[in-house]
């Protein structure tokens, strides 16, 4: 996946959230998300740490742009199918585009399939987020 730009700033309180769960990824929950424009954003917080409000929570904006390009590289908005080609009648496999990415994500997508997209966004924010940190050497 292509880089995620994170601000200066929010890489920092990220960096607060990982350290505050003890680097388990698994206990940071996007506790509500909203689309907005040019932007996706999820309210982060701590599994064993819940908040009151979303005011509380790490609050994530991510350009549509990179979402979308997230939900077309995990294939979440497609599906495998079999093709027979019309002239020289042989079958092939290939992709197939449901919609594309936001429409499939806000139009087709079933609440578990949003739920594993707005997932796969945010493991992909924190694995470059710790990738980056580590090849830098500043951990």
């Amino acid at each position: 996946m292509a880089t995620i730009k994170i601000p200066h700033k929010l890489r920092n309180e990220l960096w607060w959230l990982v350290i505050s769960v003890d680097f388990d990824y698994s206990r940071i929950a996007i506790a509500d998300h909203e689309i907005n424009g040019e932007h996706i954003t999820f309210w982060l917080e701590d599994k064993h740490n819940y908040k009151n409000s979303l005011d509380e929570c790490l609050n994530l904006d991510i350009q549509l742009r990179q979402f979308a390009k997230l939900i077309r590289e995990q294939g979440f908005n497609s599906y495998e199918a079999t093709k027979m080609h019309a002239d020289k009648k042989f079958s092939y496999r290939k992709r197939v585009d449901i919609n594309n990415p936001i429409s499939w994500y806000r139009d087709d997508a079933s609440p578990t399939e949003q739920t594993w997209a707005r997932e796969a966004m945010l493991k992909a924010i924190l694995t470059q987020l710790i990738e980056t940190e580590v090849h830098a050497g500043n951990i």
